[in-house]
């Protein structure tokens, strides 16, 4: 069970901290349930409230300093997702993104960045279903990364971006 304070992943709305937990007052609700009240740390126009022992959305603790650091300074050794069939491809980005797992997100946003690199020597841009995983999959682990690591998330961006050129380096 989560504490209040705490900052969690809830499902696909990416890190929410913990602003309450109890019975909800709200008519119609069942006063016995008692429920997370949620706030999307990088969507402040919304709270969300969900049960406790909701086993339908994962809900998990974000990721430590240590394991933050750990994470970004793996990325050369992280692997590609190496698929050409488009239709393949684009399954396997939403498979990675639903265990919600850093390492998976990793793995898209070093995928396609290398990909992008191809295609800009070959004149070309990211297809639109490459860059609208490749900005799902940096939104949700550079807000994680953030509050692992209590910076903002342009320093986060430029701390994974330095680690993928130093990639292509090697």
């Amino acid at each position: 069970m989560f504490e209040i304070g705490d900052y969690i992943i809830y499902g696909n709305h990416g890190v929410c901290r913990v602003e309450d937990i109890g019975a909800l007052d709200i008519p119609g609700v069942d006063q016995s349930m008692e429920c997370y009240t949620l706030q999307p740390v990088f969507s402040k126009s919304s709270t969300l409230y969900t049960p406790v022992d909701n086993e339908k959305v994962l809900m998990r603790s974000v990721i430590t300093s240590e394991e933050a650091r750990e994470l970004i300074a793996e990325i050369p050794n992280t692997s590609l997702l190496i698929i050409d069939n488009d239709k393949q491809r684009e399954e396997a980005y939403k498979l990675a993104l639903r265990t919600h797992d850093c390492n998976q997100w990793l793995m898209i946003i070093k995928t396609l960045y290398e990909r992008k690199q191809e295609r800009m020597t070959q004149g070309k841009k990211l297809t639109f279903t490459d860059e609208k995983y490749l900005s799902i999959a940096q939104e949700c682990l550079y807000g994680e990364l953030s509050i692992a690591l209590d910076t903002d998330i342009e320093k986060i961006e430029s701390m994974v971006m330095e680690q993928l050129e130093l990639t292509n380096m090697v």
